[in-house]
């Protein structure tokens, strides 16, 4: 048998771009890497191309790469998820010894992960489910890490973990536990979600300031490139301003030749029924996905727009004043995504007896991930003062700074509307933030109609809570009242 010293630290399978940048970012951070790949080609070209020269142990068949790696094993998967996961731990399973370590880095299912623990928790073997955040360029210098699932793996796969996540500042990395079972790929999925909102709100500013204001190019990446500057600073607007700046062979702006027409992966979709599911309004992240799928619908709408007439766009607009209420609009609407997104952490943590660190993922996203902003360090500021915040509109940095944006976001939405721009995710926000913050809501009468046609029973403002009633609406309904199942 091989001596200890020539195994490898850890092993990855799958060398697709994720696959290959976290190999060679461990691999640059001082650990040994056995690694394989569905296609045996796929690791000889990477040994002869980017890993040459490096300490990796090239692999060409499962057994090979299992006995080539030090005990405890550490082994990573970065591969589609669903159905080959659980191929892969299949064909890996008869040669794993107990207190082995298995990592899934693929955008799972939440839910897939939670069974994938509990049949290898039986089995004896550790699994982690990771979320991975930051695309091509974090998994090659310094991603965001969402690791969750056996505690037990925690402190055996953190040196590696922290030390190739990104760090902020001060050192600190953007890796840390995360919970029990599918808690990272859970926290994973609302990161995607909230990804999937922030995205269309600046494509949503992106569009008024084109259609309304009329700015030229140039213009659009002045104000986007100062929105950067300031409390906006994030990743997406950085590379939104240069985007917007990229030109085609021709010279002209790429942008504008980009077909209108959004895909999807699933995540967002994800995100969206686990809130239903939840009973959790997430409201401006379902906008968001909704609004991809409305843009696929390309066809429909030219054929619509031949047809459905709306107001003519005035741009007889005090453009300084429109640009000021777009950013207010923005800024607030994104206090209320994540708003929505850490309400849902709060839910699915009672729902499966998650112990999650609201502040400690907010520190985990501030670098290295898609949606790495300045506005993340408030989040954990928040979350740090009061760890029970039920929702982020009521910390006083939050209050007040919606409070400070409110006139220009109303003025804006009203603006749009009237000149018939959509906005589904800034108005969908609003929207929110005016029942959240509403004492009365239409409730009531919701529930008498239930109880009209249903007998679903209503409860009485004038009555204790808990205490049911039911209403003979007619004189052909009856006395039984629905409390067994609600329709």
């Amino acid at each position: 048998m091989e001596s200890t010293s020539k195994l490898s630290d850890i092993g990855m399978i799958g060398l697709a771009v994720m696959g290959e940048n976290l190999a060679l970012n461990m691999e640059r951070n001082g650990y040994k890497v056995s690694i394989w790949n569905f296609e045996p080609g796929i690791v000889d070209s990477f040994m002869a191309g980017r890993g040459k020269g490096k300490d990796f142990v090239p692999t060409h068949n499962l057994e090979e790469f299992v006995t080539s790696i030090s005990r405890p094993r550490k082994i990573m998967m970065m591969i589609r998820a669903g159905k080959p996961v659980d191929s892969v731990i299949k064909q890996l399973l008869p040669s794993l010894d107990p207190g082995d370590i298995l990592i899934d880095g693929g955008n799972s299912n939440y839910l897939d992960t939670n069974r994938r623990y509990e049949f290898l928790r039986i089995q004896g073997i550790h699994f982690v489910g990771s979320g991975v955040s930051g695309g091509e360029e974090g998994a090659l210098n310094g991603p965001s890490l969402m690791p969750g699932g056996s505690v037990e793996a925690w402190p055996k796969i953190k040196p590696i973990f922290q030390a190739i996540a990104a760090k902020l500042d001060d050192g600190t990395p953007c890796c840390e536990w995360i919970g029990e079972a599918g808690a990272g790929h859970f926290v994973k999925m609302i990161h995607n979600g909230i990804e999937y909102g922030d995205m269309q709100l600046i494509s949503e500013a992106y569009h008024l300031l084109r259609e309304l204001g009329n700015l030229t190019t140039d213009e659009l990446y002045e104000v986007f490139t100062s929105w950067n500057n300031g409390d906006l600073k994030s990743y997406l607007i950085e590379i939104t301003a240069t985007i917007i700046k990229q030109k085609d062979t021709d010279g002209k702006p790429l942008l504008n030749k980009i077909l209108d027409k959004a895909g999807q992966k699933g995540t967002g979709k994800w995100a969206v029924s686990t809130a239903l599911e939840l009973g959790n309004p997430l409201t401006l992240i379902s906008e968001s996905v909704f609004a991809r799928a409305l843009s696929a619908m390309k066809d429909e709408r030219i054929e619509a727009s031949k047809i459905l007439k709306g107001p003519t766009i005035d741009t007889d607009i005090d453009r300084k004043l429109l640009i000021n209420n777009i950013k207010d609009a923005l800024y607030a609407s994104k206090i209320i995504s994540y708003a929505q997104g850490f309400s849902v952490f709060r839910q699915a943590a009672e729902e499966f007896g998650w112990k999650l660190n609201y502040g400690g993922i907010a520190l985990v996203w501030r670098g290295g991930c898609i949606i790495r902003s300045a506005f993340l360090g408030k989040i954990n500021e928040a979350f740090n003062v009061n760890p029970d915040l039920q929702n982020l509109l009521l910390d006083d940095f939050f209050c007040k700074k919606i409070n400070q944006a409110q006139n220009g976001w109303r003025n804006l939405i009203s603006t749009a509307v009237q000149n018939g721009i959509p906005t589904p995710t800034l108005s969908s926000a609003l929207a929110y933030y005016d029942g959240y913050r509403s004492e009365k809501l239409p409730a009531n009468l919701l529930q008498a109609q239930r109880d009209f046609f249903g007998a679903h029973t209503y409860e009485r403002e004038d009555k204790p809570g808990g205490e049911f009633f039911h209403t003979k609406w007619t004189e052909t309904g009856g006395e039984t009242a629905s409390t067994i199942y609600d329709v």
